[in-house]
């Protein structure tokens, strides 16, 4: 039978040299289009709830949110166990489902089951559910910082991050989120004086009425003329301290009170828990997660690619640069997989050689 095949592939060489090109250039195409990871990813299906609930301590919002959340999600289709974790001002709650579960049907059985579980909530909650990644989704991160002879603080810093770099990087084909970590996110604060709102007989409820009634855009629809729609709107939303500081909370002796009389209103920002360094000095630091299935080496490569193109808008003197990209880490992965098989043939051919005293025989056996 070994004869009669090799006389067949001597007889129509041809053939079989067309065969072997084309199951190589096959081999080639898939190996530029192959998912390689320097780490496999084993992550269960999984899908996290994350819930914000400012000023509850980790018993209250063990009780009132995840103990409500975990409840509600029992008995789901494929459902294996439920994880969480209660922290300040904190829920996450996590659905482990079953090997082979479809991501995007885990997601909607979460989705169903958090919509009834809002009732049992208190007002104000918005359980959300986290992104399409895994634990080894974190493939790209970056800082962005003051450039050399340049000074922005990082308020600045952390609006180029949100409203100029994290809105293009999340266009990133596979890329499902951009998380940021550091700097300050600039608020509005109106600071009420206790002994001014006493002084004019206002409470807090009444400052912030008015502040929430009085900062808004309001339409009234439209009047026909001559065949032309005219809009008609009233712009009520405050632009600046100044239309904050302007609003009226009401009228003591037929004179007006304004917000400036009994609060403070400043530019300031929310309340932090971390902060990013470098080098001794504080940058924004941004993550890129991939979204599960894509090609970690891939998306690295597009994410970096963006950021180049995105340092051309970003403002004088702020410069945003590459920290980490899981590229690299494949690269040097396969790199290194690559010299142990050499390595390995070339001591595969010696060893035939010393055995079989012929280099042909060698060459032949090792391919």
């Amino acid at each position: 039978m070994l004869e009669r095949i090799i006389d067949i592939a001597l007889r129509r060489r041809t053939l079989v040299l067309t065969a072997v090109t084309a199951v190589a250039a096959l081999g080639i195409y898939n190996f530029q289009n192959l998912p390689i990871d320097a780490v496999p990813d084993i992550t269960n299906v999984q899908v996290q709830i994350n819930t914000e609930a400012p000023g509850y301590s980790p018993l209250e919002a063990e009780s009132r949110i995840t103990f409500p959340i975990e409840t509600a999600l029992a008995g789901m289709p494929r459902l294996v166990y439920t994880r969480s974790v209660s922290r300040y001002g904190l829920s996450q709650v996590t659905a482990i489902f079953e090997d082979g579960t479809d991501i995007y049907f885990a997601r909607q059985l979460v989705n169903e089951r958090l919509a009834q579980a809002r009732a049992s909530l208190p007002p104000g909650i918005e359980p959300e559910p986290g992104p399409i990644a895994t634990g080894l989704g974190e493939i790209f991160m970056y800082t962005v910082s003051s450039a050399e002879g340049a000074e922005h603080d990082p308020m600045f810093l952390r609006e180029v991050q949100d409203w100029i770099i994290r809105p293009q990087l999340r266009q990133t084909p596979g890329v499902v989120e951009v998380n940021t970590v550091g700097g300050f996110t600039r608020q509005f604060i109106v600071a009420p004086i206790p002994e001014k709102l006493l002084a004019f007989g206002f409470s807090i409820d009444d400052l912030v009425t008015a502040v929430e009634a009085n900062n808004d855009n309001v339409g009234a629809g439209y009047i026909e003329r001559f065949g032309s729609q005219l809009l008609v709107r009233s712009p009520g939303q405050a632009a600046g301290t100044d239309d904050l500081a302007a609003i009226v909370v009401g009228q003591r002796d037929s004179v007006p009170v304004y917000v400036r009389d009994i609060a403070t209103v400043a530019i300031g920002h929310e309340l932090r828990t971390g902060a990013a360094t470098q080098d001794g000095k504080e940058v924004v630091l941004g993550t890129a997660f991939m979204l599960i299935g894509e090609n970690s080496r891939t998306v690295a490569r597009a994410v970096e690619k963006k950021l180049e193109e995105i340092q051309s808008s970003l403002p004088e003197g702020v410069v945003a640069e590459a920290l980490y990209s899981r590229s690299y880490l494949v690269e040097q992965t396969i790199d290194t997989v690559r010299e142990n098989l050499v390595a390995g043939a070339l001591l595969v051919v010696v060893i035939l050689f010393a055995m079989l005293g012929n280099w042909r025989g060698a060459l032949v056996t090792a391919a």
